[in-house]
């Protein structure tokens, strides 16, 4: 029986007595539980038969804490896919384990392993779970867990950081506005790819590129159904007006997305090299902006990360 139903298993004997567990306290439902966020923390785990060493966190002091908490052989993170992906950056290519308490906006790797959003049920998996292999993928030496991004998403992220930052709003509130203001700009890039078949150019407001295969089909768009197949996906949204990428956007959230019609490059490999006009570019790293230098040079890499999934 899956641990994730509560079906009472002990705790696994090799795990350590006092189990890790790192808050990232900026994470969408952590922020919002406050001062009963470290109380519920101790009562899920004591439950699920562990005793936790929470260590509630800005966001910026995580690395450092996750790769201290790696020494013991399982180390829990709890916050939004921000989180996940410092914690990969940290652990990809190890032996620790990584237990997920999905506690941000939108936690999508832990959607697409089929983990619990639910606290208690989280815990028991965390402390009772099996590890999987799965994939992560890298550029330039940083590791995403879902999926990375150049045009207008990095602006959009961009603008919704300026409202929460200026205006004090939340994530939620500031997204329509930051996508609107973001439309208006409407980025073109020129660049260039080679997805290991050769350079081709292409002009796109949105480049793409996701670990393993994202569906563009109604009911499961944005969804993952393995995160074990070794591949990049790899998608570059067609040159358009503003009005027509708003439909096409609306087409999209409603699983209607026509590859044929949307996309100018839609593409599986292993390995992907970009290049831009400039010295630098700046994408969207699940969700977190960053300027690296051209060439991008990403790869997929299998099996790399070890997932407690039940």
């Amino acid at each position: 029986m899956d641990c994730s139903s509560g079906c009472g298993c002990p705790r696994r004997p090799d795990l350590p007595v006092k189990l890790p567990v790192i808050v990232n306290t900026n994470g969408g439902a952590a922020s919002k539980m406050g001062d009963k966020l470290v109380p519920a923390l101790t009562e899920a785990f004591e439950a699920a038969g562990a005793t936790a060493m929470i260590e509630p966190l800005d966001g910026d002091d995580m690395p450092a804490a996750i790769e201290k908490a790696a020494k013991q052989g399982r180390v829990v993170v709890a916050g939004g896919d921000g989180t996940v992906s410092c914690a990969a950056q940290q652990l990809a290519g190890g032996e620790t384990e990584l237990g997920l308490l999905p506690l941000g906006t939108l936690n999508h790797l832990a959607r697409d392993l089929g983990l619990p959003t639910d606290l208690d049920a989280a815990a028991k998996v965390a402390v009772r779970g099996e590890a999987t292999a799965i994939d992560v993928a890298e550029v330039n030496g940083r590791v995403f867990v879902n999926n990375a991004s150049i045009g207008l998403y990095p602006l959009m992220v961009r603008e919704r950081e300026g409202l929460q930052d200026g205006k004090g709003w939340p994530k939620w509130l500031s997204t329509l506005p930051a996508a609107y203001a973001a439309l208006e700009r409407l980025p073109y890039r020129r660049l260039r790819l080679d997805l290991g078949k050769g350079e081709r150019t292409i002009v796109t407001p949105l480049l793409f590129v996701g670990n393993n295969t994202y569906s563009l089909d109604r009911g499961a768009i944005g969804r993952r159904e393995s995160l074990t197949d070794g591949k990049l996906s790899v998608y570059a949204v067609a040159h358009r007006s503003r009005l027509s990428l708003l439909w096409f956007a609306a087409r999209a959230l409603a699983g209607r997305a026509r590859r044929e019609l949307d996309f100018v490059t839609l593409g599986e490999c292993e390995t992907l090299k970009v290049w831009s006009t400039g010295d630098s570019i700046e994408i969207a790293l699940d969700g977190e902006v960053q300027r690296l230098a051209s060439p991008l040079e990403f790869r997929i890499r299998p099996g790399a990360l070890k997932v407690i999934t039940g």
